[in-house]
């Protein structure tokens, strides 16, 4: 492993704040997304600004820029921590906080400030947000997919299909020892029943009944995001789930849970990792991303930044997997050709 000590474009540290490193490991990733860089970069970003909440994005713009186009080996995330915090007054705590949640935030910040729509809505996860959405931005047009749950009533047979968008797929993780990341997606997409309390009411029956549920992607997003669901509760206590998931760094074939209609482009290729080591309130997190540039893969750890080997991106402390369907050219070497066609 070879520690950097120059700067680089895109090869720039993150200055912890006070148990910061949640919020460090997500800006890293998402500022190793090219076609988010590019769009930040160029300032396309400014044409789309909503001015009533457009503070955040202009402070991740600043960011963005700092990191890429910047003169220094770290740079400090205040500002944006601090425009944030005030939208989201968990974050604006200087304590330890899920990565996954504040990705979330970010990303529904982003899209809410860029977004080309007045109508409001709120990105989330597969499991918790219903229905579809006509209003598009950056984040959308990158991040966000469609699946489709075939929910069938066990007693008339009725099926009916119910479509929701998602940014981010939590997946249940099947073992307590090792498993792959196909494990974990077989788990997701595989037929449940809902029965007790879960009943559906179906129309045709006129009354509640048990129902076989399966979920189909049906739009993938360029980007997509796996949160390796690690933390569970255990009565009042929640606890961690340290298994081994062995995940791919290229050809992660998504078609055997895509509907025929929407299998182009359904292999992917893993741009970052978000890892986190210890336990809940007082672990670490930080990130491995691919460089857009060198192709190389690094250890971003707060302000400290290490090459590392394609051996050791798998790791066991995994928590998020960012996957990209297509190979994004570098966005340095975009925005020069921009600048000679001028």
């Amino acid at each position: 492993m070879e520690e950097m000590n120059s700067q680089h474009p895109g090869l720039t540290g993150l200055r912890n704040l006070g148990n910061t490193c949640y919020m460090n490991a997500i800006l890293q990733c998402l500022c190793s997304v090219p076609p988010l860089v590019e769009y930040f970069l160029s300032g396309k970003y400014k044409a789309a600004l909503r001015k009533e909440n457009g503070e955040s994005a202009t402070a991740f713009g600043w960011l963005m820029s700092d990191m890429w186009l910047g003169e220094f080996d770290c740079v400090s995330p205040e500002v944006f921590h601090s425009v944030l915090g005030k939208r989201y007054p968990t974050f604006s705590k200087r304590t330890q906080q899920d990565a996954q949640e504040f990705l979330i935030c970010v990303l529904n910040e982003l899209h809410e400030a860029l977004k080309n729509s007045s109508k409001r809505r709120r990105i989330t996860d597969a499991k918790a947000n219903r229905g579809s959405v006509s209003e598009t931005s950056i984040i959308t047009q990158l991040f966000e997919g469609q699946l489709s749950y075939d929910i069938t009533c066990l007693e008339c047979k009725t099926t009916i299909e119910r479509p929701e968008s998602f940014t981010v797929l939590s997946l249940p993780i099947p073992s307590k020892s090792a498993c792959s990341l196909q494990d974990c997606l077989n788990c997701f997409f595989q037929q449940d029943t809902l029965t007790w309390n879960n009943q559906i009411h179906c129309s045709w029956c006129g009354t509640k009944q048990d129902a076989a549920v399966k979920a189909t992607i049906t739009k993938a997003p360029q980007i997509i995001i796996f949160h390796l669901k690690r933390f569970e509760w255990q009565g009042k206590h929640k606890r961690k789930l340290s298994t081994d998931i062995c995940y791919p760094l290229s050809n992660l074939d998504l078609s055997p849970y895509s509907s025929t209609l929407f299998r182009k482009d359904a292999e992917y290729s893993l741009c970052a990792v978000v890892n986190h080591s210890g336990f809940l309130d007082d672990g670490h997190y930080m990130a491995f991303c691919k460089h857009s540039v060198t192709k190389n893969w690094y250890s971003f750890d707060d302000a400290q930044i290490t090459r590392i080997p394609n051996s050791s991106v798998q790791t066991d402390t995994a928590y998020l997997l960012f996957y990209t369907c297509r190979a994004f050219s570098a966005p340095i070497k975009n925005l020069l050709a921009m600048e000679n066609e001028q």
